[in-house]
């Protein structure tokens, strides 16, 4: 079996309500996918985070690179893809599009086998993944917090157990938002905030310690990327645990942010941090620390579902007869790529979504949609 030839796709739906946080306003969804055709027929889908038009370039630069290889060797196709950019891409969209490559031979992978991927990794931990509502992003009506409230109360009513919600308004704007949706929804939910590194050291320091009686599960990317040894005094310093990582690649970038113990919560995004060939070394690399590993996820159904697959297979830390819930994150903006790309759905029940037992992502792509949406 050897790899024939490789597609990328650009699809695009504008939205019919804009929503923005602390950094960028979005009125329109742009989602890279790349489709794997094999020499036998089989066929493997993947999918980059990270600006679309820019992603399908990038696969298309990589993949004359991979054509005629057997794409059960992951490994040995990986390190063919790296080291071809291996010069200027050891972080960025070139490595969103190596991620989704490898996504789609790994789809390949369980499909040759008839074995979901979480089998090929080594097997899930877990029978059930309970996802947690990503949304109460901001608007620019005057009644902001009462929007959020009424918000985060509706995702209580639909069964969610855990919320996310933004920061990075301005300290007091963020308290008050934060505290009324704390006081809307209660203590038996978790509740966690994400200010997109919106953040200076002495800021997120001071807004740590003003919701420190509001039980926050996590504070997401309080400050930039790039600044580690603030990440780790402000781990130091707050009681509230700390998350990051969607902006990280490589197990090389990873390797920082747990050496310098920076967080309490590593967000690796499967489709942009190297694929899931690399994603399961980042996670080797957090185990050694004891760090719980909680993927940042976007985009369409095909993350989606490569999240299900990598996250039952994440070994729960610490071991114990009953383990914490796994975590999936499940973005609830206005997402129509996400629902119509695949025609499987994506069920809740009674809080929890049920793993994949399905061959490879155990997704079907809707390629007459994606043929309608194309950019």
């Amino acid at each position: 079996m050897k790899i024939k030839d490789i597609f990328p796709y650009v699809l695009s739906e504008d939205l019919e309500k804009e929503f923005f946080f602390s950094q960028w306003e979005y009125s329109n969804r742009k989602i890279c996918i790349v489709k794997v055709v094999c020499d036998n027929g089989i066929i493997g889908w993947g999918e980059g985070y990270g600006p679309a038009d820019v992603v399908r370039e990038s696969i298309n630069y990589i993949k004359t690179n991979v054509i005629g290889m057997n794409p059960l060797q992951t490994d040995l196709i990986w390190s063919k893809m790296f080291r071809r950019v291996h010069d200027y891409a050891r972080s960025g969209v070139f490595l969103s599009a190596i991620s989704a490559i490898d996504v789609a031979l790994w789809d390949i992978k369980g499909k040759f086998h008839n074995l979901p991927i979480s089998t090929l990794l080594g097997g899930s931990f877990t029978e059930k993944i309970r996802p947690y509502a990503t949304g109460l992003y901001f608007d620019d009506s005057k009644n902001l917090t009462k929007n959020l409230c009424k918000e985060a109360e509706g995702y209580v009513k639909e069964g969610f157990k855990s919320i996310k919600m933004k920061v990075g308004l301005g300290i007091e704007n963020d308290i008050k938002n934060v505290q009324a949706v704390r006081n809307t929804i209660g203590y038996n939910i978790d509740l966690m905030i994400d200010a997109n590194h919106a953040y200076s050291f002495d800021e997120a320091l001071k807004l740590s310690k003003k919701l420190d009686d509001m039980d926050l599960k996590w504070f997401e990317e309080p400050l930039s990327p790039e600044f580690y040894d603030q990440y780790s005094e402000l781990k130091s310093k707050s009681n509230i645990p700390i998350a990051a990582g969607e902006c990280e690649y490589l197990r090389y970038g990873f390797q920082k942010l747990l050496d310098k113990n920076c967080i309490d919560f590593l967000q690796m995004d499967i489709c942009a941090c190297g694929g899931i060939t690399e994603a399961k070394k980042i996670t080797a690399l957090s185990s050694t620390k004891g760090v719980k590993v909680v993927p940042h996820t976007w985009g369409s159904g095909i993350a989606f579902f490569a999240a299900i697959n990598f996250i039952s297979n994440l070994e729960p830390i610490p071991g114990r007869m009953y383990s914490d819930d796994a975590l999936i994150e499940l973005d609830r903006t206005e997402n129509k790529i996400r629902e119509n790309i695949i025609k499987n759905n994506i069920t809740i029940k009674n809080g929890y979504i049920s793993i994949n037992k399905n061959p490879g992502l155990g997704i079907e792509v809707d390629e007459t949609y994606l043929n309608k949406i194309i950019s």
